[in-house]
């Protein structure tokens, strides 16, 4: 798979990413965050095994060859999500892959942070620590996800990989079926919002993303991934009836122009990617 189709696939795996934070405010006021991401990652989970079954996909992996390391963090990094995972991931790739990022990544990543900044900022809008604190620290999470993911689809194929990491993840938060109210889960609303958030936004997403990462940088993947961000705001403001800011419009156009900027590859350079 060359570069600019890989780049392309990652792009429509943050697409549909932005569309959960929309189904989670669609959801039932009785389902909580940590209860839709249990949900998430069980259907997730499971439609992948079925998919992989149904495919005849070879699921029963040499377990002397599987990086049991780079599966678990891959999995614990699935129960947070993307914040400030673009520079983190930057500084993992340099630590374990001993790759410098390029210029052309740090402009793209700088733009594109300052882009999401940008489409944050509220009138109203005050600091909160703890909340960035989270933020930071699931941004961590899914930069080490993106990398140690890049060895799992080394050895295993990119489906069943996913299957893997997601149904682990979803057996270490079976618990929070229990502390939880799952009643919501018995309507249609909650039966559709369950079903898209686990087969579109994580089984299909995540197939995307992780098929991507043979070929593209584990830090270009994640700057790619701030078009997550974007879609979550153009869907909040045209759906969810959110406002809208000429700082906000600005960000929006900033992340743009890093994503384009990153995912432009002249036919001079598509030969000059390292493939880690």
């Amino acid at each position: 798979m060359n570069t600019s189709l890989s780049k392309i696939l990652i792009l429509c795996a943050a697409v549909l990413w932005g569309t959960t934070g929309t189904a989670q405010a669609l959801a039932s006021s009785e389902a909580h965050s940590v209860a839709i991401g249990a949900v998430r990652l069980a259907v997730g989970g499971l439609s992948l095994l079925a998919a992989c079954l149904i495919q005849k996909k070879k699921v029963d992996v040499d377990v002397r060859r599987l990086p049991i390391l780079p599966l678990t963090v891959a999995a614990v990094g699935t129960m947070v999500a993307i914040g400030s995972a673009p520079l983190l991931s930057g500084v993992l790739n340099y630590i374990v892959y001993s790759k410098k990022p390029t210029k052309k990544w740090l402009l793209a990543t700088f733009t594109g942070i300052l882009g999401c900044c940008c489409l944050l900022l509220k009138k109203d809008s005050q600091i909160d620590v703890i909340g960035l604190g989270m933020a930071i620290g699931a941004g961590a999470s899914f930069a080490c996800y993106t990398t140690v993911n890049k060895k799992i689809v080394q050895y295993v194929d990119p489906q069943v990989g996913a299957s893997l990491v997601f149904t682990t993840a979803a057996v270490l938060l079976i618990p929070c079926w229990f502390m939880y109210d799952m009643s919501w889960l018995v309507s249609l609303n909650g039966i559709g919002i369950a079903l898209h958030l686990g087969i579109l936004t994580t089984a299909l997403a995540y197939v995307l993303f992780s098929t991507a990462l043979k070929s593209v940088h584990a830090s270009t993947a994640v700057t790619l991934s701030l078009a997550e961000p974007v879609t979550a705001f153009l869907l909040g403001v045209f759906l969810l009836g959110e406002s809208l800011t000429l700082v906000n419009i600005c960000g929006a156009v900033l992340v743009f122009v890093s994503l384009a900027f990153l995912t432009y590859s002249p036919k001079s350079s598509l030969n000059q990617e390292v493939h880690i």
